[in-house]
């Protein structure tokens, strides 16, 4: 039996990874804003900030983990200042790694992302293309990589870029997809849905990151699903599983993309610069380095996690819809004008 902390515990992956800790026997230390929805005896659920360094060392005063998982993040969703990120993504790391450091922790497990790069690319992305960032929430992540880098000499870090991270009860954007099938409506694609855009089950990323707590030495990974189909591929498989007479819809791509970076400008739209630039680009990551050094294997396909996660959304739908107070994974995005097109849909 183990003690580890996972920062974001309360999140939509924090929550799945302190289950899957506690299922296997473990004592946990949740750290977050918002209050856990988990309860076990040898859980510790502890709403509080990853920037309050007295509030980390109280934690560590009462047992120094085997290993810290760093989950909390802030997302850029809405409008959310570029110094918000700032505070809680790169000061809120910098913080954590430094008590992390101070008591002793011999390995934080960090939660980084494919939102390092704003533009798509011909072939898998490995670990030594040197990230670009187009918006601001890639760049905090890039700082909190940069920040484990600089106290390499006192603590080991893993850092794993992950893709979407997929499950049953992921919503977010993936809410306002779910919704067009559910209701029947044809299915927009920016483009001819050709571009191949990787994701990562929620379950498969926890299994990487549980070996990553125990590994040597400290390391850069990304992540992803294997065998990534098509986008208009991936989508297809989950209207294929349901009942839906949902039809996949491929609108041109620039007066579309053009479309979106004007109602972002507008502030009509919850999707950013990093989702116009690559909502028809394709990204894969190239796994090679997690599979040889940890021994890692993904085990389902996009098109596998995403009927999963439809499927709750389908058995759930009223329940989300009038869900409050929880993170930003666990419920439904808001559509802004993405609502008219699906009217028009």
């Amino acid at each position: 039996m183990a003690n580890y902390l996972v920062t974001g515990g309360s999140g939509f992956l924090g929550t799945l990874l302190v289950g899957k800790l506690l299922a296997d026997g473990h004592e946990v230390v949740s750290l977050d804003l918002l209050p856990t929805t988990l309860a076990n005896p040898r859980l510790e659920a502890v709403i509080g900030d990853i920037r309050d360094r007295a509030c980390l060392d109280a934690i560590f005063s009462r047992g120094v983990p085997d290993a810290v998982f760093h989950c909390a993040a802030l997302l850029a969703h809405g409008s959310i200042p570029d110094g918000e990120l700032d505070s809680h993504n790169v000061l809120g790391t910098q913080v954590l790694a430094e008590a992390c450091a101070d008591a002793g922790v011999s390995k934080i497990v960090y939660t980084s992302s494919n939102c390092l790069w704003g533009h798509g690319f011909d072939e898998p992305v490995s670990e030594d293309i040197v990230p670009e960032p187009c918006e601001h929430y890639g760049k905090t992540k890039w700082e909190g990589e940069k920040i484990l880098a600089r106290l390499g000499n006192r603590i080991e870090s893993v850092s794993i870029r992950c893709p979407t991270i997929i499950d049953e009860g992921r919503l977010g954007l993936l809410a306002i997809l779910f919704e067009f099938i559910a209701d029947d409506n044809r299915i927009p694609l920016v483009g001819d849905g050709s571009n191949r855009y990787q994701f990562i089950y929620a379950a498969d990323l926890i299994d990487a990151m549980l070996r990553a707590a125990h590994c040597d030495g400290s390391h850069v990974f990304g992540i992803g699903s294997d065998n990534v189909p098509t986008m208009a591929g991936a989508f297809q498989h989950v209207i294929d599983g349901t009942t839906s007479r949902s039809r996949l819809l491929r609108l041109p791509k620039w007066p579309m993309v053009s479309a979106m970076k004007l109602a972002h400008l507008l502030r009509m739209s919850p999707l950013g610069p990093y989702h116009y630039r690559m909502i028809a680009s394709s990204f894969v990551f190239d796994t090679s380095a997690i599979k040889c050094t940890l021994g890692w294997q993904p085990t389902l396909t996009n098109g596998e996690m995403l009927l999963k996660a439809y499927r709750y959304y389908l058995d759930n739908r009223a329940e989300i819809a009038a869900r409050g107070n929880v993170s930003a994974h666990r419920q439904a995005t808001r559509m802004g004008v993405i609502r008219l097109l699906k009217m028009l849909a």
